[in-house]
């Protein structure tokens, strides 16, 4: 018997097998590596909510806890996915937005992050009259390579169960579950916008918000930061550059629209002067909770039956850390933050 099956294959679900891996658990993931909106995600990871100039409840912990914990998986599967080379700077579209990072670097914990040297970097193509305010310890994840490579790694150790779950197979017990020959301890659900389907927790206010992004080609454009004003702007290399987000709440597709490449489109001629031409657009639904908090917790009826979800726009920094909060309250009963247990919402 092993001690989880793990459903879902994008951050969530990644996040808790990695988790398993350092503590020496047994699992099985089961995943048909469809498109999650991990694999069309920024990646960026920063603590700094920068339109508020605030930062979420545990933002400092959450960036020191991913930073070794993402090291540890890039030294299991050989490969590079973080990228804290290349910073986040926001572009001041006034003195007055200069004024209010100065006030916010001011209050407890923002300190640390917000950089107040204004940096007046001249780039051709991205005039900045006010300058960039830089914030300190940020950076991106590749989440594509991130998400393809453990997969990979997985099926090639025995972990990755390739097919698509059915929840009416699952067979719970007091000692455990099973399913489809394959039977554990506990099974998690870490199932993102697909929820919904989930005749366990589809109470949970998941709402799901698409987001869709443009890769655009601008050969004049030498960036070497992600540009943060009405949209981000992350460098690619050869002269390409991601462009993100949109939020929408209605759509529940991941088809791209053209009413969301205008939007993106608008939102960067704001920002660029220089040439470019759009060569491709993406889309995903984001695990957004009314509450914009995070879904850990355990079924009311079954004790082996948990969830992992609701990361929303933050996955990244909040994929590993509430994997371990759930890992933690399962092994060894440590309860899971107020703020984040599913608890607070009714079955």
């Amino acid at each position: 018997m092993k001690d989880y099956i793990i459903v879902g294959g994008g951050l969530a679900g990644l996040s808790f097998a990695e988790t398993c891996l350092q503590y020496s658990r047994t699992f099985a993931l089961i995943s048909d590596e469809s498109c999650s909106a991990s694999l069309v995600a920024g990646g960026v990871y920063n603590p700094v909510i920068l339109k508020r100039l605030n930062m979420p409840m545990d933002a400092g912990a959450h960036m020191d806890y991913i930073k070794l914990f993402f090291r540890q998986v890039e030294n299991r599967l050989g490969v590079t996915f973080m990228h804290d080379e290349v910073p986040v700077l926001r572009r001041f579209a006034s003195a007055e937005e200069q004024n209010n990072w100065f006030r916010a670097a001011d209050k407890p914990g923002l300190g640390r992050f917000l950089n107040t040297e204004i940096k007046h970097e001249k780039i051709t193509g991205l005039p900045a009259p006010f300058g960039f305010g830089k914030v300190n310890e940020t950076g991106y994840m590749d989440t594509g390579l991130f998400v393809s490579a453990f997969l990979k790694y997985l099926s090639e150790n025995g972990y990755l169960v390739k097919q698509t779950f059915n929840h009416d197979k699952l067979e719970i017990t007091a000692d455990g579950v099973s399913y489809d020959g394959i039977t554990a301890r506990n099974i998690v659900f870490a199932e993102g916008f697909g929820l919904k389907n989930n005749p366990f927790f589809n109470y949970l206010p998941l709402n799901g918000t698409k987001g869709e992004m443009i890769i655009i080609k601008a050969p004049s454009l030498a960036l070497d930061f992600i540009a943060k004003g009405n949209v981000f702007i992350m460098p690619l290399g050869d002269s390409l550059f991601r462009v993100g987000a949109t939020y929408e709440w209605e759509d529940k597709t991941t088809q791209p629209t053209e009413r969301g490449c205008e939007e993106l489109i608008g939102k960067l001629e704001e920002m660029l002067t220089c040439e470019y031409e759009v060569v491709s657009q993406q889309a995903g639904i984001r695990p957004t909770v009314t509450d914009r908090k995070c879904l850990v917790g355990t079924h009311n009826d079954y004790d082996n039956v948990h969830v992992l979800n609701g990361l929303g726009t933050r996955g990244v920094m909040l994929g590993p850390p509430m994997a371990k909060h759930l890992f933690d309250y399962i092994e060894y009963g440590t309860p899971v933050p107020a703020d984040v247990n599913i608890n607070r919402f009714k079955a």
